[in-house]
């Protein structure tokens, strides 16, 4: 069953949605039930399941275990202010849990905004039988008092999703280890609807090669990005499914049927498994020489990036620049490659020094995740955006970027270059190029994103 979880509104949309399907579909994974299919347990986005959640949130009002906060948001910062200043973990305070059936009603009369928040017992221990890691225990008063419904009415990921495992009758909730924590919040509310809670298991977390958390700060981490490399889906696959299903016989590829029928929870290691890009080189060359024949290799090839329909569309930018047929080669060799290997000279070629360089990549990375869509118009804003808070002229802001993206400081008309490309190639050129220039700090990092976010509304 596929099922789309879709509460946040904000990061949701019609295009995010369709990335996942691509990416599920493009690894070879299919799915018996879902919204693109159908299915008894329909609907399959949340969003369309409203109405369902509302039922359940006022059974939760009505039997006690949850309750009206009318906290503003004023109020609620200066609460994790001074939560913060003596050093405590923030969390809900517990203050509308004092009011009055009288105070409520009043409230809500007079049209005050409000969320709903789950009751949690401030005495004794929740305790979890992971399947991976055994029994964990929770004292509840450090289990905070989760909000279940926002002040718009949607719900929060808790309620949908424990509500939609029940109703769906999910039998195994397998979720990453940072999710440990809301499993008492959880326990919790099947107990408070009268259910029984499905078997859990929390898995490691994907590590980068030196430890540290797997994310595309420092690795890609869209599954089409390694469509748009170059990868076999099937290679792919069989690369993941390596972290849950033990070789046959020492041999590491496998088709998905054979992992399918190997994997076992007891398979995985807790010790923080390595994302190991160059064991997906190794094994992906073995797909590519061992499974394919020249013809096979050649079709994937085409299907990969020497279709019609991409060649066309580069053919388009690269004709005004060409005066002979053998031009297209070294300018068009970019939308055939991978990472850049750009050196920091080349970078350096405009007329930013490299704080400003760095910040610049910083910028662009943020400002191209939040774009809704990945096209022209929204590209070239983006960075017309950056260069007035770099305050610097649009074409010497654009000219680092050429070599970035492209290898050279002049090439194809860019923005077009980049809508081509795509969101998550670019994206990794210029994490590269951000490296090659010596990164940037966490600090940094947050001090140059805080840039980007609007203004505040004074008007609200």
């Amino acid at each position: 069953m596929l099922r789309i979880e879709d509460t946040d509104r904000v990061r949701s949309t019609q295009a995010s949605e369709g990335v996942i399907l691509d990416a599920l579909h493009w690894l070879g994974l299919q799915w018996d039930e879902g919204p693109d299919v159908g299915g008894p347990a329909g609907p399959y986005r949340q969003s369309e399941r409203l109405e369902i959640y509302e039922d359940y949130a006022r059974m939760l009002l009505d039997g006690g275990h949850a309750f009206r906060c009318f906290c503003t948001p004023e109020r609620l910062g200066r609460m994790r202010a001074e939560q913060r200043a003596r050093s405590q973990p923030p969390a809900y305070d517990g203050h509308c849990l004092a009011l009055t059936q009288a105070e409520v009603t009043q409230s809500e009369s007079a049209g005050l905004p409000f969320v709903v928040r789950l009751r949690v017992p401030r005495d004794g221990v929740a305790r979890i039988d992971d399947l991976l890691r055994g029994p964990i225990e929770f004292e509840w008063r450090s289990v905070d008092m989760q909000v279940l419904v926002k002040s718009d009415g949607w719900p929060t990921y808790h309620l949908a999703n424990v509500v939609d495992d029940h109703l769906m009758a999910i039998t195994h909730v397998i979720r990453g280890e940072e999710w440990i924590s809301s499993a008492p919040k959880h326990l919790l509310l099947y107990h408070a609807l009268g259910w029984e809670m499905p078997q859990i298991a929390h898995l490691p977390l994907l590590r980068n090669a030196d430890k540290s958390k797997l994310s595309k700060r420092k690795n890609p981490t869209g599954i089409l990005f390694y469509q748009r490399m170059g990868y076999l889906p099937e290679a792919l696959t069989n690369f993941l499914g390596l972290f849950c299903v033990p070789p046959v016989a020492g041999e590491e590829m496998m088709d998905l049927g054979t992992m399918v029928e190997r994997f076992g929870l007891a398979h995985i290691s807790l010790g923080g498994p390595v994302f190991d890009v160059a064991k997906l080189d190794w094994l992906n060359g073995r797909y590519l020489r061992e499974t394919l024949d020249v013809p096979q290799l050649m079709g994937r090839a085409r299907a990969w990036a020497f279709n019609e329909r991409y060649l066309g569309a580069i053919a388009a930018l690269a004709q005004t620049r060409i005066e002979r047929l053998s031009d297209l080669g070294p300018l068009c060799a970019f939308f055939f490659a991978g990472r850049l290997d750009v050196p920091p000279e080349a970078l350096r070629s405009g007329k930013l020094d490299d704080v400003i360089l760095r910040k610049a990549f910083v910028l662009a990375q943020g400002a191209f995740d939040a774009l809704p869509s990945w096209e022209l118009a929204s590209i070239e804003a983006a960075v017309r955006r950056i260069a007035d808070l770099l305050g610097v002229k649009v074409r010497d802001a654009v000219r680092p970027f050429y070599v970035a993206i492209t290898g050279a400081p002049q090439s194809v008309p860019l923005f077009e270059a980049m809508v081509l490309l795509g969101r998550d190639l670019v994206r990794e050129r210029l994490r590269v190029a951000l490296e090659t220039m010596g990164g940037a700090t966490k600090a940094e990092r947050e001090a140059w994103q805080r840039e980007l976010e609007p203004p505040p509304d004074e008007s609200a």
